[in-house]
């Protein structure tokens, strides 16, 4: 659980409706909106300050289901994990008292410390190589979901290296019998998920592995990039890390911008995101250069990370067709979101064609329509932004936000400069909502 001090800010939540509509805004806007911490960092962060010699600080870290996840996992295995308001609604402020690569608690073969993941593939997969550091067995699970995605390949690393991992199809929910450090080689593919090698990363040097990553643009994945630069730049002995606002998030803020400069209504608006670095860690920070150029055709393999899924559902609003490729991590992600998105850009009136792992969606006029989320906080957050020009953009369990970016709808509705001003309904009650009853 989380530590006392914190309960007030990490327990209320606002019940979102479970079908809301998005109407589109009436006049121009001009905004400076903020995003939350970056998700991806965050959780990195996390598992690094729990391996440093002294406490680090967090500043500006994420809060959000994903985080909170992590959080509770560290507490629940041992480390002194504080966590405090910080400017943001969306971030804390988080105390790690890092235990120099020790493993505080363990449970035993016959009664394995038990660590709830949800659907957090980052958690997930982090912490099955973080918990290897421990002397004893643990068991992961999380929900139905967590259980389709893959953690193949990194148990296999991981058996490599001498663990025991027992799970009748190398998913969750496994057990993972633990004996600390143990120095080793063990080599690991990226195919399915860049986590994996990450995993493995953040936890060689006090398990004194040497990991050799494989698979699709190894050398290159950006994921991976961010992991090693992460642990290059880390006060490992202890002292404040500052987390940088997420692009994956941002892009939502972009994307509006773009699409409201096209909208003859909203012509003259400016949308922009507060605080952006000049350099950033994330593959994502490159949304507002490159999708602005319109190419005709974008990679999730070495161009853009989740913001590809903003791109796809701009794509109907271009001047010709973009061909999106190597899409097929997005399938085992929180939803099937190859199919989601053909489906829901479909049911909108767009013409997208599915071929292989790549989709390609042709410029035409969209409608509103009634948009099954999967659960998934990219769905949700991918169609609420088309609601800004699209009449009757109505989104069922938009609360999913809460994984990323809890405040999302809030900051859609709240007046310019701080949001863009949107009236956001409650369509059981037929009412707005305001911007207090949008905080998933």
């Amino acid at each position: 659980m989380v530590r006392a001090e914190s309960l007030a800010i990490s327990r209320v939540t606002m019940a979102i409706p479970s079908l809301i509509e998005i109407a589109p805004l009436a006049e121009q806007v001009q905004a400076d909106v903020a995003v939350p911490g970056s998700k991806s960092i965050t959780n990195r962060a996390l598992v690094l300050a729990a391996l440093a010699r002294n406490d680090v600080f967090l500043q500006d870290a994420l809060w959000s289901e994903d985080t909170q996840v992590m959080v509770e996992c560290l507490q629940t295995l041992g480390f002194d994990v504080a966590v405090h308001p910080a400017a943001h609604v969306s971030n804390r402020s988080i105390r790690v008292r890092g235990e120099g690569g020790r493993i505080p608690r363990a449970g035993t073969a016959e009664k394995p410390l038990e660590l709830f993941v949800g659907n957090a593939g980052t958690a997930a997969r982090f912490l099955a190589a973080l918990v290897c550091l421990g002397r004893g067995a643990y068991r992961l699970s999380g929900v139905h979901r967590m259980h389709e995605r893959p953690q193949a390949a990194l148990f296999k690393a991981l058996r490599q290296l001498g663990y025991r991992i027992d799970s009748p199809n190398d998913k969750l929910p496994a057990v993972i019998h633990c004996s600390g450090p143990r120095p080793g080689k063990c080599e690991v593919s990226i195919a399915e998920s860049s986590q994996f090698a990450s995993a493995l990363l953040l936890s060689a040097k006090a398990g004194e592995w040497q990991v050799t990553v494989t698979g699709e643009n190894a050398e290159e994945s950006a994921y991976v990039a961010m992991t090693t630069t992460l642990m290059r730049n880390f006060p490992h002995a202890g002292g404040e890390f500052e987390i940088e606002p997420d692009a994956s998030s941002a892009s939502y803020l972009w994307g509006a911008n773009w699409l409201l400069q096209r909208n003859a209504v909203t012509s003259q608006s400016r949308v922009s995101v507060q605080h952006w670095p000049t350099q950033s860690l994330q593959i994502d920070a490159q949304f507002p250069q490159l999708w602005p150029t319109q190419p005709k055709g974008i990679s999730r393999q070495d161009q853009l990370g989740d913001s590809i899924m903003t791109a796809i559902v701009l794509a109907p609003f271009g001047n010709h067709d973009v061909r999106f490729t190597e899409l097929g991590r997005l399938r085992v992600q929180e939803c099937e979101r190859v199919a989601a998105l053909r489906t829901e850009l479909s049911k909108c009136g767009a013409r997208v064609e599915e071929i292989g792992d790549s989709l390609r969606v042709y410029p035409g006029t969209l409608h509103g329509a009634e948009i099954e989320t999967y659960n998934d906080h990219r769905m949700a957050m991918c169609f609420g932004l088309l609601g800004l020009v699209v009449p009757g953009m109505r989104l069922k369990n938009p609360a999913c936000v809460r994984k990323t970016f809890p405040d999302f709808f809030q900051r859609l509705s709240l007046p310019a400069p701080d949001g863009l001003g949107a009236s956001i309904l409650d369509v059981a009650r037929g009412r707005r909502l305001e911007p207090n009853e949008l905080l998933a």
